[in-house]
């Protein structure tokens, strides 16, 4: 559980001193992971062994680059986390793998070992070999189409696909970092959980963030006893600042670091508790359901637009979607049109909603429902819509499309490259804030709602189904160009994932932008349907125009983009 204490504040344990806030704090060290100069350097800047550049972008804007043997991007404890494994001779994947387990502790209203995480794409240094690793959730045995009742509006009565323990799928995520470290790795799950543990033994100071999402979710928190103990500790929410500890948490996974395995906990004792914590609380995951779960290695979708190669996880992700719209742009010769041009933005909205009404129409489980992606990625169908956007542009009003639009949060997104350049993209969720709201509070584990992200209209593509994995928005992204890695990138922030990466990418490959000025881009939000959500960049000729046409526009936050931008060594 989490228990709190007054203590520092910011940063990782590591063996530095910094000042955060006027606190000026002493930090202790991993385990001979990052010593005090490395973590100096990785704080400072500096020169760290290899000659690898590369720029180390989060967020919207804003760039922080330094001579280090690779870069790790994302969630800030995470990402120092993995800096220090680069800095010890791992590669990206391992690194990104360390990054993850440690987000999974300090990150935990976005994501957990109890999570559904999504997927993960890797391209070797010379970047002609790209693969994906899904860990996206699976729906136990139980699921049925029309498993979550409607009320006349069409809404889950009781609201239990979202919050409770039938909200809760099979969790993917540890399956998927084990195969990761297998497959592309060269570390041991042993030693790449450890900085996670000292998180869960040693504490972290929460932040203002999650005590923020802590008290707004307090009232569903407390339904579960589980959730109740993990989160609120003595009965209240910790304060700003706190020093919080999940000793549970930190001995399930010192059990798993011992058996440099995480097999138990889907197939032996720890499977044994979870499957007793689902039984109790009526959940409908068993240990036939967590022994059938297994992360598979997937060849990921590719498209090209000039000498860039662009490679995403495919379905049941996102970046199909991100895909459908970029092939309709490089139909219409996009890239030659004039940016500031309120037509050229017209043109990247008719095609991202497009790309949403197939995605919410026809997209699901290919392995559970025939999705006809071959047509929606083809030459011919990026002409077809390409033909719709330039109509609507001549005609001066939307193309036809609609969407359901849903808001949703609780994800983060890490990229990483080493010093050969090797690429790493991951992103990983507990869906929305701490996912159901409900934790196997003996094993310290909050579990996302995976469940969540099926449609549950039962004639849906999308509706539930024995073993069937949910759409989720996660858009992990590869980008090789002249036979070189040129970025890793995704994004956090639920259905505004799709947009932002696709805006991101659209930058870097059609207008050869660097990846700075890629991620400062104006940016738009669609999900269909003509509600638009324009980021504050976006020119005011731009949204008067998009009213003018029958566009109901406000302004607002869009993803949070991660990316790391990683080119062949120059010379040191």
């Amino acid at each position: 559980m989490l228990s709190a204490a007054r203590a520092w504040r910011g940063g990782p344990p590591a063996a530095a001193e910094q000042t955060f806030r006027g606190e000026r704090t002493k930090m202790t060290s991993y385990r001979g992971i990052l010593d005090r100069r490395a973590a100096l350097r990785l704080m400072g800047g500096g020169l760290v062994g290899g000659c690898m550049w590369a720029t180390d972008v989060s967020g919207a804007a804003g760039a922080d680059a330094a001579r280090v043997p690779g870069r790790v991007a994302g969630q800030r404890e995470g990402a120092l986390a993995g800096a220090a494994v680069l800095n010890d001779g791992g590669n990206a994947v391992d690194a990104i793998v360390a990054a993850a387990l440690v987000a999974s502790v300090v990150a935990v209203s976005s994501c957990g070992i109890g999570g559904y995480g999504g997927h993960l794409v890797v391209a070797t240094p010379d970047g002609q070999n790209v693969a994906c690793i899904d860990f996206n959730s699976a729906a136990p045995a139980a699921a049925r189409p029309d498993m979550y009742p409607l009320d006349a509006q069409g809404k889950v009565v009781g609201n239990v696909q979202n919050v409770g323990w039938r909200s809760v799928g099979v969790p993917g995520t540890l399956a998927g970092l084990q195969l990761a470290l297998e497959r592309f790795g060269t570390r041991s799950f042993r030693d790449m959980v450890q900085p996670a543990i000292r998180y869960c033994r040693d504490g972290f100071p929460i932040g203002a963030g999650l005590v923020r999402a802590i008290r707004n979710s307090r009232k569903v928190i407390e339904l579960d006893p589980g959730a109740r103990s993990v989160l609120l500790p003595g009965g209240e929410p910790p304060n700003e600042g706190d020093l919080v500890r999940n000793l549970p948490l930190g001995d399930l996974l010192t059990t798993l670091a011992e058996r440099d395995s995480v097999n138990s906990f889907y197939r032996g004792d720890i499977a044994l508790r979870l499957a007793e914590a689902f039984g109790k609380h009526g959940g409908l995951v068993t240990q036939a359901d967590l022994a059938a779960y297994e992360a598979r290695v997937e060849t990921p979708l590719r498209l090209e637009w000039g000498s860039a190669t662009l490679h995403t996880a495919p379905l049941t992700a996102g970046g199909a979607s991100v895909f459908q719209a970029l092939a309709t742009l490089r139909e219409l010769g996009w890239e030659k049109l004039d940016p500031d041009a309120p037509r050229t933005h017209q043109a990247r909205l008719e095609a991202l909603r497009l790309a949403w009404h197939d995605r919410l129409t026809l997209f699901g489980d290919p392995r559970h429902v025939r999705v006809p992606l071959g047509r929606l990625l083809s030459d011919d169908y990026a002409r077809e819509a390409a033909a719709r956007v330039q109509a609507a542009i001549r005609d001066g009003k939307p193309v036809a499309a609609a969407s359901d639009g849903r808001p949703a949060s609780g994800t983060i997104h890490l990229s990483a490259v080493d010093r050969e350049g090797r690429l790493a993209s991951m992103t990983l969720t507990h869906g929305e804030g701490f996912g159901g709201r409900v934790a196997a509070g003996e094993l310290g584990l909050i579990l996302g709602h995976g469940l969540s992200r099926f449609d549950p209209h039962p004639d849906s593509p999308n509706a539930p189904g024995p073993g069937k994995r949910p759409l989720n928005n996660m858009c992990p992204s590869v980008i090789v160009r002249d036979g070189r890695p040129l970025a890793a990138l995704g994004a956090a922030g639920g259905r505004r994932i799709v947009n932002s990466v696709f805006e991101t990418v659209l930058q870097l490959v059609a207008r050869r932008a660097p990846l700075a000025a890629a991620l400062a881009a104006p940016r738009v939000h669609t999900e269909g349907d003509r509600k638009v959500v324009l980021d504050a960049r976006t020119p005011q000729p731009v949204e008067d125009y998009l009213k003018s046409i029958g566009y109901a526009t406000t302004r607002g936050a869009m993803a949070n983009v991660s990316a790391v931008e990683g080119m062949p060594a120059k010379p040191c």
